[in-house]
């Protein structure tokens, strides 16, 4: 009777629970990591967007006279605009480090570098949710109009945009991880994109030749989407489709987890 009891107490976990398990204590170790081991950790991503928009602010006041973008105020526009391309950012950026920063837990073969990516990503979009939360709740304490008008589509597209930087993240963990120097070059990227993903400056400002090509880009799909549905009267180029940003996302993940498990064993022992 005894050993009945003793096999029942040490029954093999399923694969999905030893996966739930591992996220889950890596979750919580990449949480305390990235708010803990700098002091201004939560200082830093406050004040990089509060220090953009008071820059952009102060340019469109003093230098092009205006503040105003058609059907949206612009302290808003550029708050939303701002923190959809942070989010999209950080999930993409940030995991490109994690197979390195965790590479001696890969010694629990229990633990890929797949797990560690993903966890990445999930603990940045999170973060990135509390500080978008948070600036929205600055903004109605001064007084700034941060009502969505259509909270499910703008909720939509900020997952959308987290999940495209994920795929983006995941893909770029291997390439970074292989390739040191393109990771380099992927970094310098990040302020060119910011502008042409229409972040700053209105994407209707510029010549419709010219929109065609940023269209190209999937960014510029989901913030402009996303603000579309945060503002009743905005409008915002011709062509702005959700679906397109999705086949990047999808695309992005299914080929990072190709390259995941082509070199799992080459990203261990890097």
């Amino acid at each position: 009777m005894s050993d009945v009891t003793n096999a029942s107490q040490y029954k093999p976990r399923s694969a999905l629970r030893v996966t739930w398990d591992v996220w889950s204590a890596m979750t919580l170790r990449e949480f305390i990591a990235r708010t803990t081991a700098d002091r201004m950790a939560w200082f830093w991503m406050l004040f990089e967007p509060l220090a953009t928009i008071g820059i952009m602010i102060l340019i469109r006041s003093h230098l092009m006279g205006s503040r105003h973008i058609s059907g949206a105020d612009f302290v808003p526009w550029m708050i939303i605009g701002l923190m959809g391309f942070y989010i999209f950012r950080a999930c993409m950026m940030q995991p490109m480090g994690a197979i390195s920063a965790n590479k001696g837990l890969f010694t629990y073969r229990q633990i890929t570098p797949f797990d560690a990516v993903i966890v990445r990503c999930y603990v940045e979009g999170m973060l990135q949710s509390f500080v978008f939360l948070l600036f929205i709740l600055i903004g109605t304490l001064f007084k700034l109009n941060m009502v969505a008008h259509h909270a499910f589509g703008v909720m939509v597209d900020w997952f959308s945009l987290w999940a495209l930087g994920s795929g983006l993240g995941v893909l770029l963990s291997v390439v970074n991880s292989l390739v040191p120097e393109l990771g380099k070059i992927i970094r310098l990227m990040t302020l060119p994109l910011l502008i042409l993903s229409g972040v700053i400056f209105p994407v209707t400002m510029i010549p419709h030749q010219v929109q065609d090509y940023l269209a190209w880009n999937p960014v510029l799909h989901g913030l402009e989407s996303m603000r579309i549905n945060y503002f009743e009267y905005y409008h915002s180029i011709d062509g702005i489709d959700m679906t397109y940003l999705w086949y990047w996302a999808l695309g992005s993940m299914v080929l990072g987890l190709m390259m995941h498990i082509r070199f799992a064993p080459r990203l261990k022992m890097l």
